[in-house]
C-alpha cells in the first residue's frame, strides 16, 4: 500500500514498483510483509506499506487526464478511419489537423489511428486525404473508473492502521 507523504492511503500497488520506487529514493519503507525476493547477489525483504517522501495532491477527480491510455479508452481501442478494432500495441495517435499545419495537442485533435490507417492519411487532413473520421474527437466527460477497495478484514494486520472502514484503496 502507498501512503502519501500525510500517511493517507492512495493505492495499492505490486511489490516490484514499490522496490522500484524505493530504489528511486522517492519513498521510505514503514512495514514489510513476511515474503523475500532474490536478486543474483542480494535478499529484499518485500514492502507492506511505502510512504511518499513528497506530498502529492490528489487530482480532481472529475477531470480526465489526458494520456494515450485514455485517448484510446475513449475511442474504445478503435481505428477512428476504418472503424477495426486493435489491442494497444497495434495502434498509434493520429492528429486530425496536423502539427505542420497547425495542429495542436488536445482532446479535440487526437484520435487512435491504426499503423495501417495512419500512415496511409500522412501529412494531411481527413479530407484531403479522403478518410472521414468515425466520430468526432471530445473530450471524454467521464471514464470508466476501476475502483480497487479492500475491507479491512481482508487487509494484511499492518495496514489497518491506516483504513478506516468505509475507505476504498
Amino acid at each position: 500500500m502507498v501512503l502519501n507523504a500525510s500517511y493517507e492511503p492512495l493505492k495499492i500497488v505490486s511489490w516490484q514498483k514499490a522496490i522500484i520506487l524505493w530504489f528511486q529514493g522517492k519513498v521510505e519503507i514503514l512495514e514489510h510483509h513476511n515474503a523475500f525476493a532474490n536478486s543474483v547477489t542480494q535478499k529484499f525483504q518485500l514492502p507492506s506499506i511505502i510512504r511518499l517522501k513528497s506530498y502529492v495532491r490528489i487530482r480532481n477527480q472529475n477531470v480526465v487526464r489526458f494520456c494515450r491510455e485514455n485517448i484510446y479508452k475513449r475511442d474504445r481501442y478503435t481505428c477512428q478511419y476504418c472503424d477495426s478494432i486493435f489491442g494497444s500495441k497495434e495502434l498509434t495517435l493520429d492528429h486530425v489537423l496536423p502539427v505542420s499545419k497547425g495542429g495542436q495537442k488536445s482532446w479535440t485533435n487526437i484520435v487512435t489511428a491504426c499503423r495501417d490507417c495512419n500512415q496511409k492519411k500522412g501529412n494531411k487532413t481527413p479530407r484531403e486525404a479522403e478518410m472521414p473520421l468515425i466520430a468526432k474527437p471530445a473530450e471524454p466527460r467521464w471514464i470508466q473508473k476501476v475502483d480497487v477497495s479492500i475491507s479491512t478484514t481482508m487487509a494484511p494486520d499492518s495496514w489497518r492502521v491506516y483504513l478506516t472502514e468505509d475507505e476504498a484503496v
